[in-house]
């Protein structure tokens, strides 16, 4: 598998958890910076991201700023992207099996490195169910088609 990440300054410690989280996955991760503490803009990141993630050329992508929700609005303007900003396990797993998430938001004023870990490993191990969720995807893509 293959990972796009990205992050603002306020993301970065949550991203050293994610790498580490990756790493032992064997998670091959592409990333899409920032790697400095000095302030930047997050829809920097997110577009990045979010378009790695759009053209196929990663399989998911993972966001980080204070929140998670920033990010992730940034990440959504982009079509075919369904990013989720996630505080806790449950709305990982079901945004991945009714919603196909392709892109998992955390924020590190938000989620601390233990539940980080967890919501980013339950996101990971849950795959989409399709079926009756497949036609509310068809649904938010034509959303996307129209003016």
């Amino acid at each position: 598998m293959r990972i796009a990440l990205g992050n603002d300054h306020v993301g970065l410690e949550l991203k050293r958890i994610v790498i580490e989280v990756l790493t032992e996955r064997n998670t091959e991760i592409v990333d899409c910076g920032t790697n400095s503490n000095e302030r930047t803009d997050y829809p920097i990141y997110a577009e990045k991201v979010a378009r790695l993630v759009d053209s196929h050329e990663v399989d998911l992508g993972i966001l980080l700023c204070g929140t998670g929700v920033g990010i992730s609005i940034a990440a959504n303007k982009i079509d075919g992207i369904r990013a989720v900003s996630c505080s806790e396990p449950f709305s990982a797993k079901l945004s991945r099996e009714h919603n196909n998430s392709n892109v998992l938001a955390m924020g590190s004023r938000v989620v601390g490195p233990e539940l980080a870990k967890m919501i980013l490993n339950i996101w990971l191990d849950s795959t989409f169910e399709g079926g009756r969720h497949q036609t509310r995807i068809e649904m938010i893509k034509n959303l996307e088609q129209k003016p």
